[in-house]
C-alpha cells in the first residue's frame, strides 16, 4: 500500500502555542531559483507538456474562469500551443448570447457586483448550450477541455463525453475522494467517477502530499494544486484555508515521485494560481510541477472575455461568496502575453519566453530538469536593491 510518511517530507515543525503543533511553509515570493554550472543556448530547452495523448507546446493552461476562457480563446489558446478550460457551470452554458452579460458585469459598481452575480448564476445551465460551446471550439481543430464542480461531476461528465470533449477537469476549492451528503443525489466517489470516463480527468484542487496521493490512487491523470492563491479569490480570507503555494507544490510533487516510484504511473502536479509574472511559473515548476494554471495574467489579454475585469469562481455562491471581481486591464494580445515579443518591463508578457530564459539560465534542457534545479529560501528576493522601483512603481515594483 503505497502511503506518505510525514518524516519523508522533512517537515520543520514549531509550536504556536500550548501543543498546537505547526510547520514553517513559503510561497512563491520568499523563494528564488540558483544558476548552477551549465548554461544552454535557448533553442536547447524543451517546454513541451504532454497530457495523455494530447501534446501542448508550453506548460500553461488557462482557468476555468469565464473573464479568462470563453469558446473563442479556448480556441485561441489552443492554436497558440497551450489548453483552456472552459467552465461549464459558467455564463457560456446559462446563456445564449453572453456578451449582454459579461457587458452588465464590468458596468456594474462595486457594491452592487456580487448580488448581480447572484442573480446572473441562478439562470440554469442548458444542455443544448453545452454541447453548442463544445462543438464550436472543436470544430475549430482544437482541444477542447470543460470543467464542472464535483456535485455535478457525474452529470456533466456524461454529456461532455456524448459530445466529443477531449479533457475532463473535476474542480472545486477543494475536493476530496469522496463527498458525503444526507441528500444521495450529491454523494461524489472519485475513483467511480473517473473510471466511467473515457478521456483524461484533472481534479483539484489540493495542497497536501497524503491527499494529492489519493487523487492520484483514484486514477486521476492530472492533479490541481493550490487552494486560494488566485488574484480574484478570496477563500483565505473568507475560509482561513490554504497552503503557501511553494510548499503545497513541492509536497504534492513529492508525492507524485513516490506513486510513479511504486506503480510506474506518472500524474502530472499542475499549479493553480498564485502566479502573476514569469519568474512565478519558472519556480513553479523549480518546485516539482510539470505544468501550470494562471488566470489573472491571461484575463490582461486583448481577447480575454472579461475585457480588463477578472473574476473568481466562487463569487457567484449564493450564501458565501468566496472571489471578486479585480481590474486587471489590457496589456497585449494573448500571443504576446504567452509567447512575446514583450513592451513591458514587469514579467507580465512573453511567459513562456520567461520560462525558456530562466531553464536557459540555469541548464536545464525540459521541464523534468527544471524540477531539479536548486531553490533557497530568499525573503529578501523581491526587496533586495529594488528601492528605486518601487517608490517609482516600475518593473518589480509595480
Amino acid at each position: 500500500m503505497i502511503s506518505v510518511n510525514k518524516e519523508q517530507l522533512a517537515y520543520s515543525q514549531a509550536v504556536i502555542g500550548g501543543n498546537k503543533i505547526t510547520r514553517r511553509t513559503y510561497g512563491f515570493d520568499e523563494v528564488a531559483l540558483v544558476p548552477g554550472k551549465v548554461t544552454l543556448d535557448l533553442d536547447l530547452c524543451d517546454t513541451t507538456f504532454i497530457l495523455g495523448r494530447y501534446k501542448f507546446d508550453f506548460p500553461i493552461i488557462a482557468s476555468a474562469m469565464d473573464s479568462v476562457v470563453s469558446p473563442e480563446t479556448a480556441s485561441l489558446i489552443n492554436k497558440v500551443g497551450g489548453l483552456g478550460v472552459l467552465n461549464l457551470q459558467g455564463i457560456y452554458t446559462r446563456y445564449e448570447n453572453y456578451e449582454d452579460v459579461v457587458k452588465k458585469i464590468i458596468e456594474v459598481s462595486k457594491d452592487s457586483f456580487v448580488p448581480l452575480m447572484q442573480k446572473i448564476y441562478q439562470e440554469p445551465i442548458k444542455h443544448e448550450l453545452v454541447e453548442k460551446r463544445i462543438n464550436e471550439i472543436k470544430s475549430t481543430g482544437a482541444i477542447c477541455a470543460v470543467s464542472a464542480t464535483p456535485n455535478v461531476a457525474y452529470e456533466f461528465g456524461e454529456i461532455a463525453q456524448r459530445f466529443g470533449a477531449d479533457i475532463f477537469v473535476v474542480q472545486s476549492t477543494v475536493v476530496s475522494i469522496e463527498h458525503k451528503s444526507q441528500n444521495k443525489a450529491n454523494c461524489f466517489h472519485l475513483k467511480d467517477f473517473i473510471s466511467k470516463m473515457s478521456m483524461p480527468v484533472i481534479v483539484g484542487n489540493c495542497v497536501t502530499a497524503e491527499v494529492a496521493l489519493e487523487h492520484m490512487k483514484s486514477g486521476a491523470s492530472a492533479i490541481l494544486v493550490g487552494i486560494g492563491p488566485g488574484a480574484a479569490c478570496t477563500s483565505r480570507g473568507v475560509l482561513g484555508i490554504g497552503v503557501p503555494m511553494a510548499t503545497a507544490i513541492a509536497d504534492c510533487a513529492f508525492a507524485r515521485d513516490e506513486y510513479f516510484s511504486n506503480t510506474g504511473r506518472y500524474v502530472h502536479v499542475i499549479a493553480d494560481g498564485g502566479m502573476s509574472v514569469g519568474g512565478d511559473i519558472c519556480k513553479a515548476i523549480a518546485c516539482g510541477a510539470d505544468a501550470v494554471m494562471i488566470g489573472s495574467p491571461l484575463a490582461k489579454a486583448k481577447e480575454a472575455p472579461g475585457q480588463g475585469f477578472h473574476w473568481g469562481m466562487a463569487t457567484p455562491s449564493p450564501v458565501l461568496p468566496r472571489g471578486t471581481r479585480i481590474q486587471v486591464g489590457s496589456i497585449g494580445t494573448l500571443r504576446e502575453i504567452l509567447l512575446g515579443p514583450a513592451t513591458y518591463d514587469d514579467g507580465s508578457q512573453n511567459l513562456v519566453g520567461a520560462l525558456k530564459t530562466s531553464m536557459s539560465t540555469l541548464g536545464a534542457s525540459n521541464i523534468k530538469e527544471m524540477q531539479q534545479v536548486e531553490v533557497i529560501i530568499a525573503p529578501a528576493i523581491q526587496s533586495e536593491g529594488k528601492l528605486l522601483q518601487r517608490a517609482q512603481k516600475l518593473g518589480m515594483g509595480k
